[in-house]
């Protein structure tokens, strides 16, 4: 796979869920590039497993991160791990905002690694945020 853009979408439901990763699948992304993130760890292992994508793991956030997220609150814990796949701390912020309404992020990530306050400048959001 050689795809370089991330795209990051806000769905309302598993449904939603597994019709955007097959849509990106569609479009080329390898399915250890696609990965749901909802606010409770549970619901995020179920929707992984029922979608057949990935979760956001030590891989991806790196053993520091990983290790840090042991300690840190659930929306910070969220924050880092969109921050690890080059999402800015201020869509972080939106991002899990909305997850806390119940949302799922789907993440079809175009494989560069990101750290510290590294981001990809060039992610598609659905819906976009409007300001």
């Amino acid at each position: 796979m050689n795809i370089k853009v991330t795209n990051v979408h806000t769905v309302d439901n598993i449904s939603e869920a597994m019709e955007q990763l097959s849509r990106y699948k569609s479009l080329g992304y390898d399915k250890d590039h696609l990965y749901v993130l909802a606010h409770d760890k549970d619901r995020t292992k179920r929707i992984a497993e029922t979608a057949d994508a990935e979760r956001i793991g030590i891989y991806e956030e790196g053993l520091d991160t990983a290790i840090a997220n042991i300690f840190r609150s659930r929306g910070d814990e969220l924050r880092a791990k969109l921050k690890s796949m080059g999402v800015s701390p201020e869509e972080a912020e939106r991002l899990e905002m909305e997850m806390d309404k119940d949302k799922i992020v789907i993440i079809a990530w175009g494989g560069s690694e990101y750290d510290d306050n590294d981001y990809d400048p060039n992610i598609v959001y659905y819906p976009p945020l409007l300001v």
